[in-house]
């Protein structure tokens, strides 16, 4: 019993921290489709914009592949990998309203672009955080 709860809380870390970084990318790709319908130059300035919600999906998947090695822990290993799959799935999804809000800045003033990417990246933190502390945990 123990293996299989091992198991879920492994999955759960991935397929979280993936739904998170699925509804980012979603809103985000929304947002750059609309700016880039009107002026298609903007596409180098909103391309990061883009891709910051992204992360948090390979960060789920690192600790995955982590934790694999530690199935046998069961409950143990499931409170382990929470802190990753609970700031990925949150993160994912906050990074990607703050980079729409981003790209449409962008969309607007030229002079903006890259200036702006530190807004979303502040979020990036905490998922980075979750990271660290499951790695910490796991290994």
């Amino acid at each position: 019993m123990d293996k299989l709860i091992g198991i879920i809380g492994v999955a759960m870390c991935v397929i979280l921290c993936g739904i998170g970084s699925a509804i980012g990318l979603y809103k985000t790709g929304s947002a750059a489709a609309g700016v880039l319908g009107e002026n298609p130059k903007k596409y180098g300035k909103v391309l990061l914009l883009v891709l910051l919600p992204a992360t948090q999906g390979i960060y789920g998947f690192i600790i995955g592949i982590i934790a694999q090695g530690h199935i046998a822990e069961g409950w143990e290993l499931f409170g382990k990998v929470l802190p990753m799959a609970l700031s990925g799935l949150v993160t994912g999804i906050l990074q990607g309203q703050s980079a729409v809000n981003c790209i449409y800045a962008a969309g607007k003033q030229d002079s903006l672009g890259m200036k702006l990417v530190v807004y979303p990246a502040m979020i990036e933190f905490y998922a980075i955080l979750g990271l660290i502390v499951s790695i910490m945990l796991v290994a």
